[in-house]
């Protein structure tokens, strides 16, 4: 049977962010196993991928430490070297902690050490500290927590372990009509009301902003192509910002009135743009198939 890829164990001191580690990996499209008994671990990695679909390349995070049953830092120092001599990629991360800020965060939440249960955190930390020694001197990778918050360990996981394809947020681009209410999912609207309207044209009403004829009205307004490109060269900047947050979701709305012309060329430019920059968009025109109203577009501009 085939393993997972690539496979990461997690490790080091209790209170070190072990927990805010598997989170950001599983946001960034990792499977998690957190706190597996050791005995089941060689077993794990032995567990072929399930067949078909593009969770077959997940990599793996098991998160283990001194809660682990069986627990055991020699024997699974010697687990790693002896499964990365076979030929299979297993890594470990260690998490370090000063000792007194170990000491902070345990007072701040109240919670006891787990290996001073009836005695100061301290006790429990220098213990632990020297159980952990076998694991920290054979970490491939080693993050020291003792000056970061939890959002700023989260973003250098992000950093070091993000890779090609994991980690982007899932960004939709879709036009609507204001007529029909604005998207609930739409984290950024752009109004397209501002350019005139194909609508009022006889010959281009039946047409939508996907049609050449109707885009080519809509790209000869004056205001279309330096707004426009402000827009784009804006989402430009912003959704590297929102990856770099963690957020999994992007969804960027262009509306006008009714829905079928000038908010759905411009989501489709705009979705080409991102493409040609490396993005992945997905493309939803809501109220394309809606019929033209008069009624729902109001007076024709003057010109």
């Amino acid at each position: 049977m085939t393993a997972p890829r690539r496979i990461l164990l997690v490790t080091g001191m209790s209170g070190a962010g072990k927990s805010t580690t598997l989170r950001t990996l599983e946001d960034l499209g990792w499977e998690i196993v957190d706190n597996l008994p050791l005995s089941l671990l060689d077993a794990l990695l032995e567990i072929a991928p399930a067949a078909g679909g593009a969770a077959d390349d997940r990599p793996l995070a098991i998160g283990i430490g001194i809660r682990t049953r069986d627990f055991d830092p020699v024997r699974i120092a010697a687990m790693v070297q002896e499964r990365n001599q076979g030929g299979q990629e297993v890594s470990l991360l260690y998490l370090d902690c000063g000792g007194t800020e170990l000491e902070r965060r345990y007072s701040e939440t109240r919670r006891r050490h787990p290996l001073a249960q009836d005695r100061p955190a301290t006790d429990g930390i220098v213990r632990e500290r020297e159980l952990l020694e076998p694991l920290k001197r054979w970490a491939g990778r080693l993050i020291d927590t003792t000056t970061l918050s939890a959002n700023a360990l989260a973003q250098e996981v992000r950093d070091l372990f993000g890779g090609k394809g994991l980690g982007e947020p899932t960004l939709s681009v879709m036009s609507f009509g204001f007529a029909r209410g604005i998207p609930r999912s739409a984290d950024l609207v752009f109004d397209m009301r501002y350019l005139r309207n194909p609508h009022w044209v006889p010959s281009l009403r039946p047409g939508t902003g996907l049609d050449p004829d109707v885009a080519d009205y809509v790209r000869a307004d004056p205001a279309y192509a330096a707004s426009v490109e402000s827009i784009e060269n804006l989402l430009l900047m912003l959704l590297p910002r929102y990856r770099a947050e963690g957020k999994s979701y992007v969804t960027v709305a262009f509306g006008c009135t009714g829905g079928r012309h000038r908010s759905v060329h411009v989501a489709a430019r705009v979705a080409a743009r991102l493409r040609d920059e490396g993005f992945s968009p997905t493309v939803q025109h809501r109220d394309l198939g809606t019929a033209p109203q008069d009624s729902l577009e109001g007076a024709p501009a003057k010109t």
